[in-house]
């Protein structure tokens, strides 16, 4: 099993946020995982630390790319991955996810422009206005 890396950690309240945790019947083993990863974090960092806050944040604008920008930065800023108990948490959530969604999965969310992306073994390149090559220059 691969360590849980500060990405995986948003990812996991990323996903659980979009998917609604507990809403839908058999949901409420992920709720209490999500919960349990909250409530860590607010025992580590604080009610009202900025990584608290911009999970609060997720949670009521869930499709905001904006936001799961600003859980990933307060996230990396509080080094929140480097703890054991957020880790444990996190994989614990993860497992969960990776169970309900029928195995892993690999999601990739871009935002900006001139970027590419590749998972697995592939590869990916970006092209933009590539003078073309003339014969004789």
């Amino acid at each position: 099993m691969e360590p849980i890396t500060f990405t995986a950690i948003v990812a996991a309240i990323a996903v659980t946020v979009a998917k609604g945790a507990g809403e839908a019947v058999g949901q409420n083993v992920v709720n209490d995982a999500y919960t349990k990863l909250k409530a860590v974090l607010m025992r580590k960092f604080g009610r009202d630390s900025d990584l608290v806050q911009s999970v609060e944040g997720l949670e009521a604008k869930p499709e905001s790319e904006a936001r799961k920008l600003l859980v990933e930065e307060e996230v990396r800023g509080a080094e929140a991955d480097k703890d054991a108990e957020v880790r444990e948490a996190a994989e614990e959530l993860l497992e969960l996810l990776r169970a309900q969604l029928g195995g892993e999965q690999h999601v990739q969310s871009i935002i900006g422009n001139y970027n590419a992306q590749a998972d697995r073994g592939s590869t990916a390149e970006v092209r933009v206005n590539q003078p073309e090559e003339r014969q004789g220059a």
